[in-house]
């Protein structure tokens, strides 16, 4: 089990510090509405009306014995970089920062967060790739230029298997896991030698070049 702080509970943060406890964490939450800590005080271990930027209140919480903290304080910039500079001097290794703009995650990854969080952006990108005609279904951002997507098999790999294709060598793509959509069954590191179904999809991790190139095979 480890401990997740995160500061502020709008509706990603209280998502997030929900989720965090069905799976099993120790989560501590900390907004300026009483209203919304009211909401999730009886979901997590701790949740606290206060000042994010306030060090020692984020002391007093054990923010310090955190092993992640997530910041989520909406458009208020000035109170992201304060609250994160906070985490900083309590020398909490892992550090992620919902951002609202380009701008905002630039600031921030040269404090030196462990990585930034742009849901809008992230949601019109993995929109515009499902509806554009490609053959990916689902993308996953996990890094600048680097996702998981989960593609269709196209028709010239029926029959095939992962081994034959070469798909680390011919489009420098690795196959993460594989899924049977008529079964709804997923098969995480499949087994190189099983032969492709037009009912399966791949789930395959790559950068972002790359991963478009694959979804163009025929």
């Amino acid at each position: 089990m480890k401990r997740f702080v995160i500061l502020g509970l709008g509706n990603f943060g209280f998502t997030l510090a929900r989720t965090l406890t069905d799976s099993g964490h120790d989560v501590i939450g900390l907004d300026m509405d009483g209203d919304v800590v009211d909401r999730l005080a009886s979901y997590i271990s701790q949740a606290i009306v206060g000042d994010s930027t306030d060090l020692e209140l984020l002391r007093r919480l054990g923010a310090s014995e955190a092993d992640v903290a997530i910041v989520s304080t909406g458009d208020d910039i000035a109170s992201s970089v304060l609250t994160t500079m906070a985490l900083i001097d309590l020398k909490i290794k892992d550090i992620y920062v919902k951002v609202i703009s380009d701008e905002h995650a630039r600031v921030m990854k040269r404090i030196g967060v462990t990585d930034t969080i742009f849901p809008e952006k992230d949601t019109a990108l993995s929109l515009s790739t499902r509806i554009s005609g490609s053959a990916l279904l689902n993308y996953v951002r996990l890094g600048s230029g680097f996702s998981i997507q989960e593609m269709g098999v196209p028709d010239s790999w029926f029959g095939r298997t992962i081994r034959e294709l070469k798909l680390r060598q011919n489009y420098n793509i690795t196959v993460v896991a594989l899924h049977d959509i008529l079964e709804d069954h997923i098969v995480p590191s499949p087994d190189p030698d099983r032969k492709l179904k037009d009912s399966d999809t791949l789930l395959v991790a790559g950068d972002d070049e790359s991963l478009e190139r694959a979804a163009k095979a025929r």
